[in-house]
């Protein structure tokens, strides 16, 4: 944690490309520029006055995300992402990315990507801890806010494979694994009221 960051030319830069990245995408079951959602997060980052590195990293999960999805290696993220943004702001992405496949090559189901994904948050850095958390906060705040909009909250629930249960308790479960794993910031806190709103959405 280091004083508040604000505008600079490398968060500008990594807008511009999760930007580029994230062109024809939209949030799911919306018509918002999947955009908002890295921007959301890096104001969180912000408001709870992380690194400007965490906050880069805040803005470019998702664009990791979506390379792993798609099979990258190791050395192609370090060459589109590592030489850009530095080796630190990867690292502390790729802790926080779910991955499809375990450290011996066998594909994972999307119960043992969960299961695998808390486990690894165990090995995550502070400031991974931090863009898992303000992640989260961001998407159940999301959801919650389109449950107050709407008079069919099951649209809304409908997006979700996992259903209403299933999406709260995931969020209650990583807002539990980062208490285990020793991660006790304010926004555990957060994370943990938006999953109780959520259930009673």
């Amino acid at each position: 944690m280091s004083g508040m960051t604000g505008y600079s030319d490398r968060i500008n830069h990594a807008f511009a490309f999760a930007a580029k990245h994230h062109d024809q995408q939209v949030r799911k079951g919306t018509r918002l520029p999947y955009l908002t959602h890295p921007a959301n997060v890096a104001i969180i980052l912000t408001r709870y006055g992380c690194s400007e590195d965490t906050v880069v990293a805040g803005i470019l999960h998702d664009v990791v995300e979506d390379c792993v999805r798609d099979n990258m290696t190791r050395d192609m993220l370090e060459e589109r992402i590592g030489h850009k943004f530095g080796a630190g702001v990867l690292a502390t992405v790729i802790m926080v990315t779910p991955r499809k496949i375990d450290d011996d090559g066998i594909e994972l189901s999307s119960d043992e990507k969960k299961h695998d994904y808390l486990e690894r948050l165990s090995l995550a850095n502070a400031d991974a801890l931090w863009v898992c958390a303000a992640d989260k906060v961001h998407n159940a705040n999301s959801i919650l806010s389109d449950l107050r909009r709407t008079s069919f909250p099951e649209t809304v629930w409908g997006r979700f494979s996992m259903g209403k249960d299933g999406t709260v308790a995931w969020y209650r479960r990583v807002a539990d694994r980062l208490r285990e794993v020793g991660f006790t910031a304010p926004i555990v806190a957060e994370l943990e009221e938006a999953a109780a709103a959520l259930e009673t959405a």
